[in-house]
């Protein structure tokens, strides 16, 4: 009979907890949560370090879908399980996954399409960038070091599993990341306020990175600076700005749609 965790202290519940509330817990053990039946499937079987399940999960679903990643599920009871997890109807089952580790040149793939992402704080904001990035095809996600942990379990769950798939990195020296990439040919397209081309109005069939700033104080100066351009996303009505998640969507897409017209 499988034993099942019904304690609070346990050793492995305790470590569960510090990773989801703690980045700094994330970065020494190079481990994330995820949660939910969907991030179990998609994720990488040579990047899962454990699995943990409700009696509930276990019920319902039984012990064939572990199977396919020859994974042996620790059970938690659901008092335990709903302890740990970090929504309010957890679905059961949660992942410990290894890190991932990218370099700044392999953000640039054949063609480059890359999202520069300067202090966002908001993790859905974050999530949901890089879910719509590879839906739009972009090579890669490059964050300033002020930016929100994206292994923060809010941005994991709301990548819906994108982010196993999603190359990204983190840098220091933005500006002096972004100067390397004009280096390598890349083209700097800022989303301003201040912006007199229309976004739809450029060439995107080269390389391209897009720098979408910080959600209430955009851009830096010092990173503004450095872009080749300025667009703006023309708005009606009072509407001074959009959200940055959907503003890097805009750009993200209508490269997209040049691109495939294109190719």
């Amino acid at each position: 009979m499988t034993e099942i965790i019904t304690s609070m202290s346990n050793s492995q519940v305790k470590n569960l907890a510090q990773l989801q509330a703690r980045g700094r817990a994330r970065s020494q053990q190079g481990l994330f949560v995820a949660e939910g039946i969907k991030m179990y499937r998609e994720a990488p079987k040579e990047r899962l370090a454990g699995v943990y399940v409700s009696e509930r999960f276990i019920e319902r679903y039984g012990w064939e879908i572990f199977e396919e990643k020859g994974a042996e599920p620790v059970v938690l009871s659901d008092r335990v399980f709903a302890s740990v997890s970090d929504t309010k109807t957890p679905q059961g089952i949660l992942c410990l996954i290894r890190q991932f580790s990218y370099s700044l040149p392999q953000l640039l793939g054949e063609k480059p399409l890359i999202l520069v992402l300067e202090n966002l704080q908001d993790p859905g904001n974050l999530g949901t960038i890089v879910r719509t990035g590879e839906g739009a095809g972009v090579t890669g996600i490059l964050l300033s070091g002020g930016c929100v942990d994206i292994y923060n379990p809010k941005v994991i769950r709301s990548t819906m599993g994108s982010i196993y798939r999603m190359p990204f990195c983190y840098t220091e020296n933005l500006q002096d990341s972004l100067k390397w990439l004009k280096q390598q040919g890349v083209v700097l397209c800022a989303a301003h306020l201040e912006g007199r081309c229309a976004y739809d109005g450029q060439d995107y069939g080269r390389g391209i990175a897009f720098l979408i700033g910080n959600e209430s104080k955009g851009l830096s100066r010092e990173t503004a600076a450095l872009a080749d351009v300025l667009v703006t996303i023309p708005m009606c009505g009072q509407v001074e700005s959009l959200n940055a998640s959907i503003a890097a969507a805009v750009l993200m897409y209508e490269a997209s749609r040049q691109r495939r017209i294109n190719s």
